[in-house]
């Protein structure tokens, strides 16, 4: 019995006004959250961490291999107060290697939006671009080795072996004050173009 005229009027009117309402509270949460998920259109929507000073001065008299640099991430949630954790990141002496030759992905229309060679050193995230491991160097086989696909990139980062879809992503480097800075940049995982989720903020 689908009851009086009234009581049909009365239910299709609360099934419309809780159709209404659930849009409203999903547009309301939905704005906030894609806003959230917008990476910053630069490097300026950042925040720059300082490098270890006398891990950098390793760097700046290292031969022919990476060397792996420390920093400290601090990272704000708007309902957490803020992190502090410790980070590295691999630097490289441009003079070592041939990067806009080997790297053409790194540089021109389809690379990055910073100058990926500063101070004469290139950086390197130490994440995977595969599935986001952390890789190694491996001073026996000349070459960044990932533990947990298999995959082998050279010193300028190139991915030469395993199922890596690209080479490693760089991130941002410069001097302030003195000190070695970098802005932390999280990658897309598991795909040939270069994507920012993120940026440290």
């Amino acid at each position: 019995d689908p009851g009086t005229p009234e009581e049909v009027t009365r239910r299709t009117f609360m099934a419309n006004a809780t159709t209404v309402m659930s849009g409203l509270i999903g547009l309301g949460l939905a704005i906030p959250i894609l806003g959230s998920l917008a990476p910053p259109k630069n490097v300026a929507g950042g925040t720059w961490s300082p490098l270890d000073p006398a891990e950098f001065k390793q760097l700046q008299t290292a031969a022919a291999r990476p060397i792996k640099l420390s920093f400290t991430l601090k990272t704000k949630d708007s309902y957490l107060p803020e992190e502090a954790t410790a980070q590295y990141v691999w630097g490289i002496k441009t003079e070592t290697a041939n990067f806009e030759k080997a790297r053409p992905d790194l540089f021109g229309k389809s690379g990055s939006a910073f100058p990926v060679i500063n101070m004469g050193f290139v950086i390197f995230s130490p994440i995977c671009p595969h599935l986001g491991c952390r890789f190694d160097w491996s001073a026996v086989s000349n070459k960044f080795l990932c533990p947990c696909h298999g995959s082998q990139y050279t010193l300028d980062g190139t991915h030469v072996a395993g199922p890596a879809p690209r080479g490693l992503d760089p991130l941002p480097l410069r001097e302030q004050s003195g000190m070695a800075e970098i802005t932390w940049i999280r990658y897309a995982s598991s795909v040939p173009d270069r994507v920012v989720v993120s940026y440290q903020a």
